[in-house]
């Protein structure tokens, strides 16, 4: 699978465009309750269990961040084991972010 990560800066840059998009938050609820950058809130714990919720999303962008880029690197590599062929890991996470 092609590495599609991105990073904090080109991130900011699509959250500034204003564009819709697929943006999921794979950090815990106290953790997305303090920095919400407005993504949907799908822990990693309970990510498996709902990743149903992504259905009909298999061929579309996806883009996962979490605090540093680990958890969503996990999530990441699950969904493409899952078919999913667009998935894109915020590098740096949260804490890249905030540098900006």
């Amino acid at each position: 699978m092609q590495n599609n990560d991105i990073t904090a800066a080109e991130l900011k840059d699509l959250l500034e465009s204003g564009k819709e998009f697929n943006f999921i938050d794979v950090r815990n609820e106290d953790e997305y309750e303090e920095d919400n950058l407005g993504a949907k809130l799908i822990p990693l714990g309970e990510f498996v269990a709902r990743v149903d919720e992504l259905d009909g999303l298999q061929d579309e962008d996806i883009y996962i961040h979490c605090r540093s880029g680990a958890r969503s690197g996990r999530a990441k590599d699950y969904l493409e084991s899952q078919g999913f062929n667009k998935v894109h890991n915020v590098l740096g996470g949260i804490m890249a972010f905030r540098e900006l």
